[in-house]
């Protein structure tokens, strides 16, 4: 967001607010600007919309600076949630199914986000043990309920069924 500064300021009253956070009053531009250059600040005007205009005497350099610093340490804190994906067929066996398991565990303690894929196989252009995925993917939701939410319902995308699951809010 960018203030006005200083000379910048062309209103004719203004609400001034001291350094220390006391105000000053409503008082003419020239007379707010003679007072902010004697205390060696800016005369800054952060509530532009106001009637009158108010008008704060800050050090904006260190405004700035402390504005940014502020910024950096939020992106710093903030996390990316990835999608970690794993993928199964309907005849998987039951130590691979587990170790999937695992995975997607240990994705959502992690705080991602998993999609849970299970490829259909096709022959002679039927959709062969369909019932078996999604008895497949019940096991699944049955092993992952206590770590995590699904976020809908599972749904047929081309040859795989697809399911998202979030972590569960701590």
């Amino acid at each position: 967001m960018e203030h006005q500064i200083n000379e910048e300021i062309r209103d004719a009253q203004v609400r001034v607010i001291d350094a220390d956070g006391s105000q000053l009053g409503i008082i003419s531009s020239k007379e707010a600007l003679n007072i902010a250059a004697s205390k060696d600040m800016d005369l800054v005007k952060i509530a532009p919309n106001a009637t009158p205009p108010v008008c704060k005497i800050m050090d904006y350099a260190k405004y700035c600076f402390e504005q940014s610093k502020r910024e950096r340490q939020a992106r710093k804190n903030q996390k990316t949630v990835e999608v970690k994906e794993i993928q199964m067929t309907s005849k998987i066996g039951a130590n691979d199914f587990n170790t999937k398991v695992n995975q997607a565990i240990k994705f959502l303690k992690g705080g991602d986000k998993v999609k849970v894929c299970i490829r259909l196989q096709f022959r002679k252009g039927a959709a062969l043990h369909s019932e078996l995925s999604s008895q497949l993917l019940d096991q699944f939701k049955d092993a992952v309920a206590e770590y995590g939410v699904f976020d809908k319902p599972s749904k047929v995308e081309g040859r795989f069924i697809v399911l998202f699951v979030s972590p569960k809010k701590q």
